[in-house]
């Protein structure tokens, strides 16, 4: 072998046990590229919660304890609280030092996707306090009209604890979160793939994910700056990417076929039509659709300030996140079905949420209890893929649940990264 092929492979990689903490091997090494995107949804990121923690639990089963989610996905991506979600998942972990001076950190990411809905119960009454009494009600109100419900000071310190320094281009594998510029009115796509040679989207998570999750009215919009390849300053005034992409997973398929236009080396020989070889979990944080919350002859009284806030809701808002949301899954399903792959695309969402479920900022005790439950009970649903006809959820023929489903996909991943690990080149040099 020549020293310059010797030279390049210890460059991209190393061993497998040092290539481990960048999570799993590009799909040049295997059949498949795969996929996870997760929706946004303020503290209804307890549902996509409860279900990764299954499906890590199944990797588990099949790999060892140490399986982690971040090993088996070409590209993580998330909006707002799924952004969150993202960067627990995918950011490195600390060093911790056991009792004998040891390291116990093996190259694992921050959080165990079992952590996620403990996160979620433990922070969320401070992200979203509630407020108490009608003196408390009357407070919100005059907030909503000075600025947003939220000051959004617990989220931005949380984040900024635990992701400290750390950069989109440190994340254990590709993640693409989706953000709003509100100075040049155009999406942002902070993705790890130009973020390797364009340093200006080299955000650190933590700006990031602050970004992603500061929705209208409820939290402040957040802004920072960063470097560009020259050095220069460039500013970023972000909302929420829920405004450009609330279900981000067309986000993670487009930052993926353009790679594979482009010839990365990494993307293998993929065609870029060719969906039998991409395999996507979509994971929604449910939806208020079967409601019928809202009605013509109530909205045709809204002036400006019901449009924005109406009995706890924010109408505007949620006909904006359940409308992309559903186009995204809609166009999603077009296109496996039309390429005969619907099997490598898996949708996993509640379109039957009620009453304070279907609330994003709803903390109480009680109502993320009730979210923790609404994620169990999908996971015993059969699989529903949207009706192109009438666009609403219907339970595929086969009758197959979410959780055989994803025991199935399970397989199917484990089986791709031991396929990309044998393949990979193990050189004594």
């Amino acid at each position: 072998m020549e020293k310059q092929e010797i030279k390049e492979i210890k460059r991209m990689s190393g061993d497998l046990q040092d290539r481990r903490r960048l999570g799993c091997l590009p799909p040049s090494y295997g059949q498949l590229v795969t996929i996870l995107s997760i929706d946004g949804g303020g503290v209804r990121g307890i549902i996509p919660g409860t279900i990764l923690a299954y499906l890590e639990s199944q990797l588990q089963e099949l790999d060892g304890e140490e399986a982690r989610l971040v090993d088996y996905f070409d590209v993580i991506s998330g909006t707002s609280t799924g952004g969150l979600i993202a960067a627990m998942l995918t950011a490195p972990g600390k060093d911790v030092k056991g009792g004998g001076g040891q390291s116990l950190n093996r190259n694992l990411p921050l959080f165990a996707a079992k952590e996620i809905v403990p996160f979620y119960l433990k922070h969320s009454p401070k992200i979203f306090p509630q407020p108490r009494g009608i003196c408390g009600w009357f407070k919100t109100l005059v907030r909503l009209v000075r600025g947003p419900k939220y000051n959004g000071k617990y989220l931005q310190k949380l984040i900024e604890g635990f992701l400290g320094e750390t950069k989109l281009t440190q994340a254990m594998t590709n993640v693409v979160i989706p953000c709003f510029d509100i100075k040049k009115l155009q999406p942002v796509i902070f993705s790890s793939y130009p973020a390797v040679s364009h340093r200006v989207i080299d955000a650190k998570l933590s700006d990031i994910c602050i970004s992603t999750s500061a929705a209208p009215t409820y939290f402040p919009a957040h802004r920072f700056t960063n470097d560009d390849n020259e050095g220069n300053k460039h500013e970023f005034n972000l909302i929420d990417g829920g405004i450009a992409a609330n279900n981000p997973t067309l986000c993670a398929i487009g930052e993926v076929t353009k790679q594979i236009v482009k010839k990365n080396p990494e993307m293998g020989d993929i065609s870029p039509l060719d969906y039998t070889r991409f395999v996507v979990i979509s994971l929604g944080t449910g939806s208020i659709r079967n409601q019928e919350k809202y009605d013509a002859k109530m909205a045709s009284k809204w002036g400006l300030l019901s449009w924005v806030y109406s009995n706890g809701s924010t109408p505007i808002l949620d006909c904006y996140n359940e409308a992309i949301h559903d186009m995204v899954d809609y166009q999603s399903s077009v296109v496996f079905q039309a390429l005969r792959s619907e099997k490598n695309y898996l949708r996993i969402d509640d379109d039957t949420l009620k009453g304070d479920l279907g609330s994003v900022d709803l903390s109480t005790e009680k109502n993320m209890e009730g979210l923790v439950k609404v994620g169990e009970a999908l996971l015993k649903k059969r699989v529903s893929r949207v009706n192109l006809e009438t666009g609403h959820y219907e339970p595929i023929s086969d009758h197959v649940t979410n959780e055989e489903a994803l025991k199935r996909l399970a397989k199917v991943l484990s089986e791709e990264r031991k396929l990309r690990e044998a393949r990979f080149p193990k050189l004594k040099i």
